[in-house]
């Protein structure tokens, strides 16, 4: 699809947005920027719902892992409360990040804004008893029950917590189950538990413009079994940056609504209708309304992806 085919497919639907008085639209604070203006965030439906999740979210991993300090808090605060104002609404944490869970569950209390999330956190222990009870204990830390999604970490025990959480499922406990991993090298186990095992709704999986590695099988697989797709490392635990320090966007990037390294890599990410949800984690409040900016405008079609990998490589 072309840039000029998105923007009168974009037109045609917020006229039909505005007519039906649907949609999600930006507050007044994000649609001060002129790049926002008219536009709706983009969102991908969990298969098999009617439920819709913005495919941009955030993760916890070191960033939620603070004390009670009010200069730290504060700061989490101001990003949590900014991410939720332009349509932010996924969540990821982890018994394994600390106390990124039980600060979590604080700053969304503090912000009233227990409920307007989907929050998912995960299972990391061997052994049924030690998981119900983790399980039991992330719920309580992030106030939220039922949990949106649950996770098994790693595929740590993996059948035992499947079998808990269907069970969990059914008695409405958990509203999603899914499976997590963060290496190529788990790609192989997750393709075949998706075929094999019932009820998941999510996979958790690293992808990047540079580790593409999940678009050869496991993200068509997950597409074919009707299972959801997150994304963990989108910017390689920071190495993409450091590839592009000092380097100019192609001219080309703004076609696509791309201003800044950070929207070009997750823009990569997100415009494979495969995927749910990217989950980058910050900090930095001017990052996140960067990352929260790859939610917004035009997405790469398939020929500007290959093009914008042959950029980079040639970097």
């Amino acid at each position: 699809m072309t840039p000029e085919s998105q923007t009168a497919n974009r037109r045609e639907f917020l006229q039909l947005s505005l007519a039906l008085g649907a949609g999600l639209c930006l507050p007044a604070m994000a649609s001060s920027n002129p790049m926002f203006n008219n536009q709706s965030i983009h969102k991908r439906v969990i298969p098999g719902t009617n439920e819709q999740l913005p495919i941009i979210g955030m993760g916890t991993w070191q960033t939620f892992d603070i004390g009670e300090g009010e200069a730290q808090r504060s700061n989490m605060r101001d990003i949590l409360q900014t991410f939720y104002e332009m349509g932010g609404r996924v969540l990821d944490s982890s018994p394994m990040y600390g106390r990124s869970e039980d600060v979590l569950g604080d700053l969304s209390a503090d912000l009233n804004l227990l409920g307007k999330f989907f929050m998912a956190t995960k299972v990391w222990t061997q052994g049924r008893s030690r998981g119900i009870d983790q399980m039991k204990s992330s719920m309580t830390k992030m106030r939220t029950q039922p949990m949106d999604l649950m996770q098994i970490h790693n595929l740590v025990d993996v059948r035992t917590h499947l079998d808990t959480l269907r069970k969990w499922k059914e008695e409405g406990k958990v509203r999603y189950m899914g499976l997590t991993h963060y290496v190529v090298s788990a790609h192989d186990d997750l393709e075949r538990l998706i075929k094999s095992e019932k009820n998941l709704d999510f996979i958790q999986i690293n992808f990047s413009i540079l580790t593409r590695n999940a678009a050869k099988r496991l993200l068509p697989t997950a597409h074919d079994k009707g299972v959801g797709v997150l994304i963990n490392r989108p910017y390689e635990g920071g190495s993409l940056f450091r590839k592009v320090k000092g380097k100019e966007l192609p001219s080309w990037a703004k076609e696509w609504d791309i201003n800044s390294w950070g929207q070009y890599f997750l823009k990569y990410i997100v415009s494979h209708e495969e995927v749910s949800a990217a989950i980058p984690a910050t900090t930095k409040l001017h990052h996140l309304k960067d990352n929260m900016g790859a939610a917004y405008g035009l997405l790469p079609d398939a020929a500007t992806r290959n093009k914008m990998v042959a950029y980079l490589e040639q970097l």
